[in-house]
């Protein structure tokens, strides 16, 4: 790859212009749904994350606390004194993660391909879906349309011929901002030459000190910055991975769940969380979504697995077969909690998963025997209970019909 060398009349490296990328990023996400849950909110400086008076961080907070300097990751007593009259609220993930769901529902009939980068964000690779839906910018006002009357809520998108462009573009225009890269290779070094370094992936603190220090301050010092010295400030394969973002040049594919060998899911508790019904509760809710992902996909999951990292931020993994293997929610949700028991909460819980993997599309019954094993009639039994609860769940909704302890 060639990489074109000092000079203010630089070319970037030839890359073809082939597909058409939305990056969709939910604005003010949590702080967002609490004002749709509780509209008396609307319009007030909203804090998620930990009470005012206590040790903890702020997880994200709505954009009219934004204006007193709030954000993400500041401790919640500094967030309360800028702004006394910010109303803090707790993290409610389970009910994040509900909301989530019908976002991602939204995407996927735009496309197959999504791939979320987190409970809020997804990139969606909609180049076979022009021909559908309009351009990259008539489905991404689609796709905003769609959001808000389903769920009061807003985003704002970034439309690209790659990832990388996509998600900066995403974050230009907040809120509520559908913003449109160039798709010419020639316009897309001037469009991002005025930003600042620090829209860099991978431009973390320590990085942009070094660059500061030789005054390179937007991705336009980049561009022009001599190669053998940018390699020599911040290494060889940094330099290069930096050469190519500054230029716009992405090669990586919107990667998506369509050929599973496993399915998982995991939250991350706002806060270090030690009481044990919570985190319990939480993994029962983590086993229920697989299995329903697990039944809609069509497989039987043969290993079952939990994910715990501590607030060390130590992570651990156990597993256990299933035979024979399953799909219904009693099983995935008893194996899940022996599990978590038998390793025990010896401290603060940072994240919880759960997931499932040795996929195949039969139960390992190749012949149904007249007189069916007591296991494996109680694991029929078990499908059957699982599936109907699904029928319920599509025709009345996903709260229609819910498991007793996720309601205290």
């Amino acid at each position: 790859m060639f990489f074109p060398m000092s000079g203010t009349d630089q070319q970037a490296p030839a890359q073809p212009v082939e597909k058409t990328i939305l990056h969709v990023d939910m604005d003010a996400f949590f702080a967002a749904v609490e004002v749709r849950d509780c509209p008396e909110l609307k319009g007030k400086p909203v804090v998620i994350g930990s009470p005012r008076d206590q040790r903890g961080v702020v997880s994200t907070c709505s954009y009219e606390a934004r204006k007193f300097g709030i954000h993400s990751g500041m401790p919640s007593r500094t967030a309360a004194q800028r702004c006394p009259n910010a109303i803090f609220l707790p993290v409610r993930m389970a009910r994040y993660q509900e909301v989530s769901e019908q976002i991602m529902e939204v995407f996927q009939r735009f496309t197959p391909y999504v791939q979320p980068l987190s409970c809020d964000e997804a990139f969606l690779d909609v180049t076979g879906s022009i021909h559908l839906f309009g351009d990259g910018p008539e489905i991404a006002r689609k796709v905003k349309a769609a959001i808000l009357e389903e769920t009061g809520l807003t985003c704002s998108v970034g439309v690209a011929p790659n990832l990388f462009l996509a998600k900066i573009a995403s974050d230009m225009n907040k809120p509520d901002g559908l913003t449109l890269v160039p798709f010419s290779e020639k316009l897309i070094p001037a469009f991002l030459a005025p930003l600042p370094i620090k829209r860099m992936w991978g431009a973390g603190g320590k990085t942009r000190a070094i660059l500061e220090a030789h005054n390179l301050h937007t991705i336009g010092d980049l561009q022009t910055a001599d190669p053998a010295k940018l390699a020599a400030w911040i290494g060889e394969n940094a330099a290069t991975a930096f050469r190519r973002r500054a230029f716009g040049i992405d090669d990586r594919a919107v990667e998506t769940e369509s050929e599973e060998k496993s399915i998982s899911n995991e939250i991350t508790f706002g806060e270090d969380e030690t009481d044990p019904e919570v985190i319990e509760a939480h993994l029962l809710d983590l086993a229920d979504k697989v299995g329903g992902r697990l039944r809609r996909a069509g497989f039987y999951a043969a290993t079952t697995q939990i994910k715990v990292r501590w607030k060390d931020f130590t992570t651990i993994t156990r597993q256990r077969r299933i035979d024979p293997p399953c799909c219904d929610d009693i099983t995935l949700r008893e194996t899940a909690l022996s599990l978590l028991r038998k390793e025990g909460l010896h401290s603060p819980v940072r994240l919880i998963g759960f997931g499932v993997s040795g996929l195949r599309e039969t139960a390992d019954a190749p012949q149904m025997d007249l007189f069916q094993t007591s296991e494996k009639q109680t694991s029929t039994k078990r499908e059957a209970l699982s599936r109907a609860v699904d029928a319920i769940r599509a025709r009345f909704g996903k709260t229609s019909i819910r498991r007793g302890s996720s309601m205290k």
